[in-house]
């Protein structure tokens, strides 16, 4: 979950250090630090907090060097701290390390190395890191670092440097992103290309079990046992725009904003010149195993298990296939019921995510074909899945995800609907019209852009509340449980979402008076039952907002306190609609209570431990 960069060049690194750091603050901001070789010797400057903390101590101790590296945290072991901050280095500072993951076994060895005469300053499991490095350092830091990893167990991604060699900075990737940059004359490694954009577009991707050392003049990879390999280096075309704010106040506002785009995107080329069917060259599964798919499990974490939320009701209403849904953290440990004949759909948005690789790993081991929703085309998940959709949402900053998880629906739909006219459980038609509808929904999303001052309106209502209510049934239920997750990663506002037939049956006894709820009101199917959910809760107190189709705003408003309409779209398709209303509501509700919207608390963008 946190964030690495190194550099080694002609250039003072500290400022390209800091640049690359600010890039991937977005992974973990609890602390930072950097490390760079100084005509005193490898020095160490870093600050629990923001990278502006570091940055004030920069410009008191300015390190001047040509090699360094650097690290924003998200804490795991140990609190937020100076002391827990990285790089940390070993009792003789010659060594220092940066590292992204969690070393499992760090209590045995930091044990073992304390029995041997090391003294630790730090909580972290990472110090454990930089002893081993120097415990065995025999004049070569490859090799030291190779011997070191052979004890640890877990995930990690490492920048090492040490003053016996400061023309070498040797990377390591195991279970974790690293991505190195390829200058002229100088070298980069970050944890994520955004760090890389403004110094390089040239970059090798590692896989598990590789490392590079890199000099000023050259990059050498191989495996971890030493063996040396090539590999294709990938241009990246992105525009470094694109990781910018663009004239918002926010990244999440802006990419609320960037979702037309991701839909047209990751709806393009997928789909026949007449617009009558889905076209996925990419899902490498035969008809003959397609339509041997007996069942269908849904494994993410988070805002992308929300998704599958909603891909659940579509591959299930479309296909006719059983389908679970599954929280990646606790799949493995269940012992899922796999066959050759399930289908397993992994979703990540960044495709790092610890233990949906784990569930992924799961999957394959029992035999199962494994499809990867991704945003992130070189991600450990998007090449270990045995096929892969990706989103094509673009570079998400923020830490709570917007367009990621609506270009996740669209890609489920169009999943849904190749399965669907594989199997012949769709008309060509039906298909045909549910992808015209399809391609209204961005157009659509503006005009739910263009009311968002109403939405804003309520949400500085919410904001004085504590506790707050999200109803619906079927596609809407699944649509709510992520509106709910919204408000509370960012606003902190407690918020929970029930199945509106459920209330009585416990849950009405939260309802009190003045407690906001809010009803999704969209499926034609179950509307007069979410209505009579909705005066249910309307008799105790509550203040309720409908969010509703045009057709059914004046009946709701006889039951209701409040409005927002979404364009007509359908069913199928609303909760690509619908839910653009719950991001602005967090948003703005975050907003008005003036936390950090881009940064919420005690959160990370990619989650890269277990």
């Amino acid at each position: 979950m946190c964030g690495i960069v190194g550099y080694i060049g002609n250039q003072n690194s500290q400022g390209i250090l800091v640049e690359g750091l600010k890039k991937l603050e977005y992974r973990g901001y609890d602390s930072a630090g950097i490390a760079v070789f100084t005509k005193e010797g490898l020095q160490v400057v870093k600050a629990q907090g923001r990278m502006a903390n570091l940055e004030s101590r920069l410009e008191a101790t300015p390190l001047t060097g040509s090699a360094g590296i650097g690290h924003t945290r998200w804490a795991t072991h140990g609190k937020p701290s100076d002391e827990n901050s990285h790089p940390h280095t070993d009792e003789s500072k010659k060594f220092s390390v940066v590292h992204n993951g969690i070393v499992e076994n760090y209590l045995d060895l930091k044990e073992e190395l304390i029995a041997g005469g090391c003294h630790f300053t730090s909580e972290t499991d990472t110090e454990v890191i930089s002893h081993l490095i120097a415990r065995e350092y025999n004049g070569d830091i490859v090799k030291a670092v190779q011997k070191a990893i052979t004890f640890m167990r877990g995930a990690f991604a490492l920048g090492v440097l040490t003053e016996y060699e400061p023309d070498k900075l040797v990377a390591v990737r195991q279970a974790s992103p690293l991505i190195i940059g390829l200058g002229e004359g100088e070298n980069f490694i970050g944890s994520d290309i955004p760090a890389l954009l403004e110094y390089t577009r040239n970059v090798y991707i590692l896989n598990d079990g590789e490392m590079a050392v890199l000099t000023r003049d050259a990059v050498e990879l191989m495996t971890i046992e030493g063996n040396f390999i090539s590999r294709e280096m990938i241009t990246v075309d992105w525009d470094a725009v694109t990781a910018e704010k663009g004239g918002y106040e926010h990244f999440m506002l802006k990419e609320i904003h960037e979702q037309p785009k991701a839909y047209r995107d990751t709806m393009r080329g997928r789909t026949n010149a007449e617009g009558n069917k889905v076209i996925l060259p990419e899902l490498n599964l035969t008809e003959e195993q397609i339509k041997n798919i007996r069942n269908i499990q849904i494994v993410a974490c988070g805002t992308a298990y929300n998704a599958g939320l909603v891909g659940r009701n579509l591959i299930e209403s479309l296909v006719r296939i059983p389908v679970e849904n599954d929280i990646a953290s606790e799949y493995r440990y269940r012992s899922p019921i796999v066959t050759p004949e399930t289908l397993v759909i992994v979703v990540s948005q960044s495709g790092e995510t610890a233990d949906t690789l784990a569930a992924l790993r799961e999957g394959q081991a029992n035999g199962a074909h494994v499809l990867a929703i991704t945003n992130v085309v070189g991600s450990s998940i998007a090449r270990e899945a045995n096929s892969v959709l990706v989103t094509l949402a673009g570079p998400e900053i923020a830490v709570a995800s917007t367009k990621a998880y609506t270009s996740q629906l669209i890609a489920f739909t169009l999943l849904g609907l190749y399965l669907a006219e594989v199997r012949d459980t769709q008309s060509e038609p039906e298909v045909a019209k549910i992808l015209a509808a399809m391609q209204s929904l961005p157009e659509q999303v503006e005009v739910i852009l263009a009311q968002k001052d109403a939405i804003k309106a309520y949400a500085e209502q919410i904001a004085e509340h504590h506790h707050l209510f999200f109803i619906g049934r079927g596609v809407d239920y699944a649509v709510a449980q992520e509106g709910s997750l919204k408000l509370k990663e960012i606003s902190y506002i407690h918020s929970e979402a029930y199945a509106a037939g459920e209330l009585k049956h416990g849950t009405l006894a939260l309802i009190e008076e003045g407690v906001p709820v809010i009803a999704l009101a969209t499926q034609e199917s179950v509307l007069e039952k979410t209505v009579s959910n909705i005066k249910e809760v309307k008799a105790r107190g509550a203040h309720v907002l409908a969010v509703t189709h045009e057709e059914h705003k004046n009946d709701l408003l006889r039951s209701v306190d409040e409005v927002f309409v979404i364009p007509q779209t359908l069913p199928l398709l609303t909760s690509a609609l619908s839910v653009v209303t719950l991001q602005l509501l967090a948003y703005y509700a975050s907003l008005a209570l003036g936390h950090d919207v881009d940064k919420p608390r005690n959160l990370a963008k990619s989650v890269t431990v277990e």
